[in-house]
């Protein structure tokens, strides 16, 4: 799961994949701004036919955040 969330943000990003691990801050450490999170948030509701609320949104904050939410509702 891990692995397949960091193919899909590293569509979004100059970062390689391989620099990309659970601890890597969505914003901080990828320069992501609000917009790129939905943009990649919608990503990962059709690659994972699940639906993100707004609100959970904001808690997403690591890649290893929507590893775990992925694996909890889908």
């Amino acid at each position: 799961m891990l692995e397949k969330v960091i193919e899909i943000i590293s569509e979004f990003t100059e970062v390689k994949a391989e620099d990309m691990n659970k601890d890597t801050k969505l914003i901080a450490d990828l320069g992501f701004n609000s917009f790129d999170v939905v943009n990649i948030v919608v990503e990962f509701e059709d690659e994972f036919d699940i639906e993100i609320p707004d609100e959970d949104i904001r808690e997403l904050q690591t890649i290893g955040d929507i590893v775990e939410f992925i694996e909890e509702n889908a």
